[in-house]
C-alpha cells in the first residue's frame, strides 16, 4: 500500500495514499480498533456534517469575507456537495466507539472537506481546522449533525414509511366492511367486533404515532451550532448561530432554527430522548399489529385462523408444507432492538457533565439504527405481509357463533348472573347457548331468537 505523509499539532502520521482524511481521522482509525466495519459512523450523520459545513463557510462568507474567500467557499460547498451525494463515502472510516463529544468524527470531515476542496481548487487553499471548521468546534457540530441527520430520518424515511402502511390498513378497512368476527381480549373469547373496526384500531394507532413524531422533530429543529466550545459562542462572528442555521434551512429545504441556550444544548440531550421515545412508541404499536397478524393467521388448521396472509418462502427444515408469519416475526424483533436503544439513547443523554455531553456517537448511532431499521421493517411488512391480508369469512361466522361470550347480548333479558350461568352450562355440557338457555328456564327458544342477533352487537 502507498502511503503519504500528514501531520496534525502532534506530529506526521502516515494515511493511505488514496484516500482523503488526514492525521487526525488517521490516529482515532488507529487508536480505536472497536467494531472496525460493522459499527461505523453512521453516513447519515457524515452526510449532516457536509450539510452544516457547507452552510458554516456560506455564514463565514457572509459575515467574515476576508478570511472565508470566495475560493474557499467554493471548494469548501463542491467537496461538501460530493459528501452529500455519497460519492465519498469511502473516506470516513471511524467506528462509534471514539471519543464522546464526536471529535474525531468533526475532524475526518474537515480533513476530507479540506484534501478534496484542495484538489478541487488545484491549489492548497484550505486548512482543516482555520478553514472548514472556521467558527466551530466538535462540541457544537456533532449535536448539530445528530439533529439535522434525526430530522431527515423521522420526516424523510421513517414517516413516509408508516404513511404507505395506513393507506394499506385503510383500504383494507373498506374491503372489510360489515364482516363480524369474534372480539378478544386477555386472548379470551369476547363480544363481536366488525373485522373492519379491528383494523381501523391499527390504523388510528399509527396516525397517532405520526403526529407524534412530528411534534418531536419541532425541539430538534433547534441547531448548537454557534456554541462552539462550551456554549459561549468564543471565536465565532457574531451572529454565525442565527446565520447559519438560516444556510442550513436553505440547503435542506427544512426549517432549522438557532437553540436559544447554547449551554444547554450542548450538554442536554432531551430532545433526542424525546423524539426516540416517539420511535419507540411506533415500535410498540408495530409489536401490537405484527402480533395480531399473526395470530389471526394462526393455523392453518389448529390456530385462529381467521386471516390467511401471503406465503413467502417455506417455513421449516423438517415440516414440509410449513409456512411461518416471517414478516410479523422480522417486526417483533426490530420492536425489541428499538425498545432496547431506547434504553441506549436514555442512560446516554443522563450522562452530561457540566458543559457537554460526551455520549453523542453512540446516541446516534442508536437513533439512526432505531429509525432505519423501523422504517424498512414496515415497509418490508407492507409489501410482503400487509397488503396480502385476507380474511377467513367461513372461519370467522364459525368462530363467532361458537362464542359463549355472545351471551353478553342477554344481559338485559336475563341478567348478568343467568347469563353466567347460561355460558357455563353451555360450555360444560358442549351445546349452543340457545339449548342451555332455554334448558334452565331463562328464555322460551322464540323469544331466544327474537333477541340474539350477534352481527348487532357490533
Amino acid at each position: 500500500m502507498q502511503y503519504r505523509i500528514e501531520h496534525d499539532s502532534m506530529g506526521e502520521v502516515k494515511v493511505p495514499a488514496d484516500k482523503l482524511w488526514g492525521a487526525q481521522t488517521e490516529r482515532s482509525h488507529e487508536n480505536f480498533e472497536i467494531g472496525v466495519g460493522i459499527e461505523n459512523m453512521p453516513i447519515e450523520i457524515v452526510h449532516a456534517f457536509a450539510i452544516l459545513k457547507k452552510a458554516a463557510a456560506m455564514a463565514n462568507n457572509e459575515l467574515n469575507p476576508k478570511k472565508m474567500t470566495e475560493a474557499k467557499l467554493s471548494a469548501i460547498s463542491k467537496a461538501c456537495d460530493e459528501i452529500i451525494a455519497g460519492k465519498l463515502d469511502e473516506h470516513f472510516p471511524l467506528v462509534v466507539w471514539q471519543t464522546g463529544s464526536g471529535t474525531q468524527s468533526n475532524m475526518n470531515a474537515n480533513e476530507v472537506i479540506a484534501n478534496r476542496g484542495n484538489q478541487i481548487a488545484g491549489e492548497k487553499i484550505l486548512h482543516p481546522n482555520d478553514d472548514v471548521n472556521q467558527s466551530q468546534s466538535s462540541n457544537d457540530t456533532f449535536p448539530t449533525a445528530l439533529h439535522i441527520a434525526s430530522v431527515y430520518m423521522i420526516e424523510d424515511k421513517l414517516i413516509p414509511a408508516v404513511e404507505v402502511l395506513i393507506d394499506t390498513f385503510k383500504r383494507l378497512e373498506n374491503e372489510n366492511e360489515g364482516i363480524v368476527k369474534s372480539g378478544r381480549t386477555h386472548l379470551q373469547d369476547a363480544t363481536p367486533v366488525k373485522f373492519s373496526q379491528e383494523i381501523s384500531g391499527w390504523t388510528s394507532s399509527l396516525e397517532r404515532d405520526v403526529e407524534m413524531l412530528k411534534l418531536a422533530v419541532k425541539p430538534l429543529s433547534e441547531l448548537a451550532l454557534g456554541g462552539t466550545a462550551v456554549g459561549t459562542g468564543l471565536n465565532a462572528p457574531k451572529g454565525f448561530d442565527k446565520c447559519v442555521a438560516e444556510k442550513i434551512s436553505i440547503l435542506t429545504g427544512k426549517k432549522f432554527t438557532t437553540a436559544p441556550n447554547k449551554f444547554h444544548s450542548l450538554t442536554s440531550k432531551d430532545e433526542v430522548v424525546f423524539a426516540h421515545g416517539a420511535i419507540k412508541a411506533l415500535a410498540g404499536d408495530m409489536m401490537k399489529i405484527a402480533n395480531d397478524v399473526r395470530w389471526l393467521a394462526s393455523g392453518p388448521r389448529l390456530g385462529l385462523g381467521e386471516i390467511t396472509i401471503p406465503e413467502n418462502e417455506p417455513g421449516s427444515s423438517i415440516m414440509p408444507g410449513k409456512v411461518n408469519p416471517t414478516q410479523c416475526e422480522a417486526v417483533t424483533m426490530v420492536a425489541v432492538q428499538v425498545m432496547g436503544n431506547d434504553v441506549a439513547v436514555g442512560i446516554s443523554a443522563s450522562q452530561g457533565n457540566f458543559e457537554l455531553n460526551v455520549f453523542m456517537p453512540v446516541i446516534a448511532y442508536n437513533f439512526i439504527q432505531s429509525a432505519r431499521l423501523l422504517a424498512e421493517a414496515i415497509l418490508s411488512f407492507n409489501k410482503n405481509c400487509a397488503v396480502g391480508i385476507k380474511a377467513n369469512k367461513q372461519k370467522m361466522h364459525d368462530n363467532l357463533h361458537n362464542s359463549l361470550m355472545l351471551v353478553t347480548a342477554l344481559n338485559p333479558y336475563i341478567g348478568y348472573e343467568n347469563a353466567a350461568k347460561t355460558a357455563k352450562k353451555a360450555y360444560k355440557e358442549n351445546i349452543s347457548l340457545k339449548e342451555a338457555c332455554v334448558a334452565l328456564g331463562f328464555l322460551t327458544a322464540e323469544k331466544f331468537d327474537e333477541v340474539f342477533h350477534p352481527e348487532q352487537m357490533v
